[in-house]
């Protein structure tokens, strides 16, 4: 009852603070704006697509990649929903997220992982945010290997419909549905994380991806 209670106050927090918006789902792109990032993924991560980001170790950097994710969100002007699977994002760190840049974030605090799941269902149903980070790292693998293999492909298909991309990060390969896999090969230290610019060092390895069969699919079909 408490999880149910939670999801309808954040349906109502969505029709108060985010009007629906028009658009059509494409094979575009959006562009992140970190050129590390979007020149290993072809241009940024595909609309109407879900993209896999495993990060095999905790220190491999992904915490550094959602701050500066939310910092290209406002510098580009667009709404990021974050739905925090273990309730671990923390603003202050990596140098603080300015106040500013948090007034484009919809944060969503889960202790669960299927709240999580049920959380990313409801925000792509609404269609409203550009970007939709599932941050699954730190759940724990006994509970994600719980989530069935068909919740993955009904978020793939309410993303279709929905002007948006949707960014899910885990810990090892396991939404099946997802149209590019990319991989973290990272080990960061304390030193590292005292580099500004160490979230351009980042190494992305792409594992699969399924987009250039998904276009030619969706071109055939007009």
């Amino acid at each position: 009852m408490a999880g149910r209670g939670k999801i309808g106050d954040l349906r109502k927090l969505l029709a108060k603070r985010f009007p629906h918006t028009s658009g059509s789902a494409t094979t575009r792109r959006l562009i992140t704006g970190l050129s590390f990032l979007d020149q290993a993924i072809g241009g940024g991560f595909p609309k109407g697509a879900i993209t896999e980001l495993i990060s095999t170790q905790i220190s491999a950097g992904s915490a550094s990649l959602i701050h500066a994710l939310l910092e290209a969100a406002h510098r580009n002007r667009y709404f990021v929903a974050l739905i925090d699977g273990r309730d671990s994002f923390d603003p202050s760190t990596s140098g603080g997220l300015g106040n500013a840049c948090l007034q484009h974030l919809l944060w969503v605090r889960c202790t669960k992982t299927l709240e999580a799941v049920k959380a990313a269902d409801l925000l792509l149903r609404d269609g409203n945010f550009p970007l939709v980070i599932v941050d699954l790292v730190l759940n724990p693998p006994e509970d994600l290997s719980k989530i069935p293999q068909t919740s993955w492909y009904r978020l793939q298909r309410l993303v279709e419909s929905a002007p948006a991309a949707c960014l899910i990060m885990t810990r090892q390969g396991m939404v099946s549905s997802a149209q590019l896999k990319i991989v973290f090969e990272n080990s960061w230290t304390l030193k590292t994380f005292e580099d500004e610019s160490a979230i351009s060092r980042l190494h992305i390895r792409v594992q699969r991806s399924h987009l250039h069969r998904q276009k030619v699919q969706m071109g055939g079909a007009s």
